[in-house]
């Protein structure tokens, strides 16, 4: 009879296994480097969605969004919200002309989508998107390698250092062997598992508790607050401040770049249909799953008497104390298997993302224009395993010196900084032709240091400053990004004529 370690290793091995059998056979399909960063434009809506799902959600999935649903209760459900209404955004109203776009221009990346957009003959716009990427690239998989360390702490009893190493050496592995491919592939075995099991566990959850009114008495003599949909702060300014923080947590689905890159990448815009109900409905119900296992965590396992930070602070352990509470010990190695499928999804995405800016975008539009693409897929795996060292050492060096830190602050940065530096230019880019160079460099500058603002700077404001800590960093940076792209573009007048055809091409992209 095995013991219930013996079976979260099986569980956990065999996942990891899995994954690099993915990388091995992806390498064989790989040709050049339209293959390592795009997939050869080849890939399916399941493929699209699945993956799109599974990188956009990341550590905080299962890490951060169960621990909301412990700390707030129902009031969590307007992530959700705003999850829903990012995804349906995203699908139904930009990917068609995304696609189309790209597919006039020839694009395989996000940078050589926005030089054709607007004619930069001086790759300003490329650099910049190069830097703007290995920034928050950097940090946003720094934080899912820490997340790894975490996960293996928690779940394996094992050192957090070799358990951030054994993550990292696996997602480095497949993704420098097979590309984007390898991701495409592997995005869509570990989308299934985090949607089944973010599924099943709140039913057989429910069952136990005996119901979801059982669920609401116990929540409710916890704290009250947990049934409130406006939360402890009701419906004051603080309150709705915290609310539309939640909600437009969803704002980063309209034009990030780990987002948008499968948008290029998918074989043909009739994919964009099916793809668009597929990543809804997945949405929906991975989201309400997540928010689910947190409260019933939060019922079986509190009293009104625990500190809230202390709920907040155990909430990787919900997933695993739920699982191995309710399910036979088989298949709690299977939702440890789950928990890493959220990390690794999103880590690998953004790291194929990074090392696209500095090879493509950088060593070979500006630096080496006449290198053939067939020669740049070495490059890419040298720079893919150098980035993915950065990030390691970034995680490490932030364990060493905050071993308190959070999980959720530290992903939200790195997924605020990458939308509100793209997000704006890529929606204005893709409905106003009169977007210029200029209007949109500055947009995302911007956008890049707004998040540094508003993350740093100015929750320490008088007066202001608790109402705009409260709102998060994303929400004000998105806006100013946008209005400056907008300002800066109608006083560019000489900027006009080197856009001048740009309405053709819009034309082009909103046909019936």
């Amino acid at each position: 009879m095995y013991s219930v370690m013996t079976w979260k290793i099986l569980g956990v091995s065999l996942y990891l296994i899995i994954l690099i059998v993915i990388g091995i056979v992806a390498s064989r399909r790989m040709k050049d480097i339209r293959d390592y960063f795009a997939a050869g434009k080849k890939l399916g809506f399941l493929a699209v969605a699945f993956s799109a799902r599974a990188t956009g959600e990341s550590a905080w999935l299962l890490l951060g969004l169960t621990g909301m649903g412990a700390f707030y209760g129902v009031h969590a459900f307007w992530v959700v919200f705003g999850e829903v209404l990012g995804v349906a955004g995203a699908w139904l109203f930009l990917s068609r002309r995304f696609k189309r776009l790209t597919d006039e221009y020839d694009s395989i990346t996000i940078p050589d989508y926005l030089e054709s957009r607007f004619r930069d003959t001086s790759h300003i716009i490329r650099i910049v998107s190069a830097v703007a990427l290995l920034v928050f690239v950097t940090i946003y998989v720094s934080a899912q390698i820490d997340a790894t360390g975490q996960a293996f702490e928690s779940f394996l009893n094992w050192n957090y250092f070799v358990g951030a190493i054994v993550g990292f050496a696996v997602v480095t592995v497949y993704i420098t062997s097979g590309g984007f491919l390898a991701v495409a592939w592997s995005d869509v075995f570990q989308g299934s598992l985090m949607l089944i099991g973010l599924v099943c566990l709140p039913i057989v959850g429910l069952i136990e508790i005996g119901g979801v009114s059982e669920l609401g008495d116990k929540l409710h003599s916890v704290d009250p607050n947990l049934l409130s949909l406006g939360g402890k702060d009701g419906y004051s300014l603080m309150g709705i401040m915290g609310i539309l923080s939640l909600a437009l947590i969803g704002l980063g689905f309209l034009g990030s770049p780990q987002i948008f890159v499968r948008f290029l990448s998918m074989k043909s815009e009739g994919e964009i249909t099916k793809g668009a109900t597929t990543a809804i409905v997945w949405t929906l119900l991975a989201d309400s799953g997540a928010v689910l296992i947190g409260m019933i965590g939060r019922a079986l396992y509190t009293t009104a008497k625990d500190a809230p930070e202390a709920i907040l602070g155990e909430s990787c352990q919900n997933v695993l104390s739920v699982s191995m509470d309710l399910l036979p010990a088989f298949v709690v190695g299977i939702y440890i298997a789950i928990v890493l499928a959220a990390i690794m999804s999103t880590a690998d995405s953004l790291l194929v993302l990074a090392s696209s800016a500095v090879v493509r975008d950088y060593y070979q539009k500006v630096k080496n224009p006449h290198i053939p693409d067939e020669a740049l897929v070495s490059h890419s795996r040298k720079v893919t395993l150098i980035l993915a060292l950065s990030a390691l050492a970034i995680a490490m060096a932030v364990a060493v010196i905050s071993p308190s830190r959070s999980v959720f602050w530290f992903v939200i940065f790195g997924w605020s900084g990458i939308s509100a530096t793209f997000c704006p230019v890529i929606i204005l880019s893709l409905f106003w032709s009169r977007l210029t160079l200029r209007g949109a460099l500055a947009a995302m500058i911007t956008g890049f240091f707004s998040v540094i603002f508003f993350k740093f700077i100015a929750p320490d404001l008088p007066a202001v400053g608790d109402h705009l800590s409260k709102l998060s960093e994303l929400p004000p940076s998105f806006a100013l990004a946008g209005l400056m792209g907008v300002v800066i573009s109608v006083l560019d007048k000489s900027g006009l004529d080197q856009i001048r055809n740009a309405s053709d091409d819009l034309a082009m992209a909103s046909r019936k």
